[in-house]
């Protein structure tokens, strides 16, 4: 299939990695004319305005965005749909808030376009091994273009699927990311409580790689975490400051509006708050996880910026 990508970072990149690799013709977006020289190495076909990337495609056209959730993706959707025509599809694979992703659908559709919301989640490693795509929106949009989720996914027939209406991608994803909240958090803290124990004298990669086998908490993270501590245990070039991209606070949100009791999810989040006032292993070990999985920059210590 043919598809259009506007946005290439750290995911944007890799999904269209992932797309050529699959055979699909991918004509590529982006501000950033490094990255967009980057994805035309790769095989994508370069554009440098959102015209010109409508022009390229043939009707009826598939755009995929991939930027930060908020502003970004509200003025490139709005620039879009005075440019598609009926029977276009956008799909915004980013973190956006699903009750805008409701009101996104309900506008473009007004004007005879398709919208889909597709939750996404692969982070840095999703062009090796697939990205788990949680698609909301038309059903019959969705499977028109199943082709290039196929694609994306780890296996054609595991990793994604149609999970509902207008919004349910979005909403998905958010819920999916306070449940990784939660789950870094219980990492981080075994481990600092089993880096504090000094008479045991612990080697927190080896505990890391027994656990990887076998243990009922073996997990991605958990590998991810024994790499980060093969090498340097102490994460001395981590400063533990952990950051968020606000789905967790939203899912938390959601469930107070809900009245469902979500406490490990709102206390992880008041972690990540915590830690940008101070320093803790438990922190760096967040931090540490962020990247592996994410591509998120690490802050060094401010004793060790020059």
């Amino acid at each position: 299939m043919e598809i259009g990508i506007v946005g290439l970072g750290r995911m944007g990149s890799n999904i269209v990695k992932r797309l050529i690799k699959k055979d699909h013709k991918v004509i590529a977006y982006d501000i950033d004319t490094e990255t967009l020289k980057s994805a035309s190495s790769n095989g994508a076909i370069p554009v440098h305005s959102l015209s010109d990337l409508v022009m390229k495609l043939v009707p009826p056209r598939i755009i995929w965005i991939m930027l930060p959730s908020g502003i970004p993706t509200e003025d490139v959707i709005t620039s879009l749909k005075n440019l598609l025509i009926n029977g276009d599809t956008i799909i915004d694979g980013g973190n956006s808030n699903y009750i805008d992703s409701i009101r996104r659908n309900n506008d473009l559709n007004k004007l005879g376009l398709i919208f889909m919301d597709v939750g996404t989640s692969g982070g840095i490693w999703g062009a090796k091994q697939g990205f788990s795509l949680m698609i909301g929106g038309d059903y019959q949009a969705f499977q028109t273009i199943e082709p290039i989720f196929k694609a994306l996914a780890p296996k054609e027939n595991k990793g994604y699927g149609y999970v509902g209406p207008s919004g349910a991608g979005h909403f998905t994803k958010m819920i999916h990311n306070g449940i990784e909240y939660g789950l870094m958090q219980a990492y981080a803290e075994g481990f600092e409580i089993m880096k504090a124990k000094k008479e045991f004298d612990l080697d927190l990669y080896q505990i890391a790689e027994i656990w990887r086998y076998g243990s009922v908490v073996r997990s991605w993270l958990l590998e991810l975490t024994a790499h980060l501590l093969k090498d340097n245990q102490e994460l001395t070039n981590v400063r533990g400051y952990v950051d968020d991209s606000g789905e967790g606070k939203l899912a938390v949100m959601e469930a107070l509006e809900l009245g469902i009791p979500a406490p490990v999810m709102a206390l992880s989040l008041q972690r990540r708050y915590q830690s940008r006032q101070s320093t803790s292993f438990g922190a760096k070990i967040l931090e540490s996880m962020r990247n592996q999985f994410g591509g998120h920059p690490i802050q060094a210590p401010k004793d060790l910026k020059k």
